[in-house]
C-alpha cells in the first residue's frame, strides 16, 4: 500500500496541512453521498454535487470510487451494516423497536435511502427486495409463536416489518418528536397488526 493509500491530503475546508487517512476519507465521501443522494435521488445526483459536497476534487473521489452507482450501492450497505450492528438480524425482544429508532435517528438520510429511495431505483431494487425477503423471514419466524401458521401469518409477515419502518420514517419527518415514548406508539401500531391476524378468542 502506497503512501497516498494511508493518508491524502484534504479539501481546503480542513486546512492545508491536514491529512486525512484512507478509511477516514472514504467515510467522509460516503457521509457526503448519502446527503446528496437524499436530498435529490440517484438519477439526480450528479458527482459534482457529491464533491461538492465532500469538498474535495473528482480526482480523489475516484481514488475511492469507480462510479456514481459503485458509491450509491457501498452507501446503502454501510446503511444496512450501521442498521443490523445496532439492531441484529434476528431481534424481536423488547429492545427491537427503541434500537430501531435509535439506528434511524443516527443515520436519517441512510434509512430514508435504504427504504424510501433506493426502491424507486431500477438498478438497486433487487438489494432492496432481497433486504425485505429476509425482513419477512425474521417476521414470520418470531410472529409464528403468536399467530398460527397459515395466509394470516404470511400476511402479518409481510406487513409488521413494512409498518414498522413506515412509522419510524413518518417520525423522522414529523422532526422526532418525544423520543421516549415513540417506541411505545410505534409498538401500539405493530400490535394492531399482530391483534388483527391472530385468531380471535376460542378460535385455533
Amino acid at each position: 500500500m502506497t503512501a497516498a493509500d494511508q493518508s491524502e491530503v484534504a479539501g481546503p475546508s480542513s486546512g492545508p496541512h491536514r491529512r486525512m487517512r484512507r478509511a477516514e476519507r472514504r467515510a467522509q465521501i460516503l457521509d457526503a453521498a448519502t446527503k446528496a443522494f437524499a436530498r435529490s435521488g440517484f438519477a439526480a445526483t450528479s458527482l459534482d454535487h457529491i464533491v461538492t459536497e465532500a469538498g474535495i476534487t473528482r480526482v480523489l473521489l475516484y481514488r475511492h470510487f469507480d462510479s456514481k452507482a459503485d458509491m450509491y450501492r457501498a452507501v446503502l450497505e454501510r446503511a444496512c451494516e450501521r442498521l443490523v450492528s445496532e439492531v441484529g438480524d434476528d431481534n424481536y425482544d423488547a429492545d427491537a423497536i427503541p434500537a430501531l429508532l435509535r439506528a434511524a435517528s443516527a443515520d436519517p438520510e441512510g434509512f430514508r435511502l435504504l427504504f424510501h429511495h433506493a426502491a424507486r431505483e431500477p438498478e438497486f431494487r433487487g438489494m432492496i427486495d432481497d433486504l425485505n425477503s429476509a425482513s419477512a423471514e425474521v417476521a414470520r419466524r418470531n410472529l409464528a409463536k403468536l399467530i398460527p401458521a397459515g395466509p394470516w401469518l404470511d400476511w402479518a409477515a409481510q406487513v409488521v416489518p413494512a409498518v414498522t419502518i413506515e412509522s419510524v420514517i413518518g417520525w423522522l419527518d414529523a422532526g422526532q418528536p418525544d423520543p421516549d415514548s415513540a417506541a411505545d406508539r410505534v409498538a401500539q401500531v405493530v400490535g394492531g397488526v399482530i391483534r388483527a391476524a391472530a385468531p380471535p378468542a376460542g378460535e385455533s
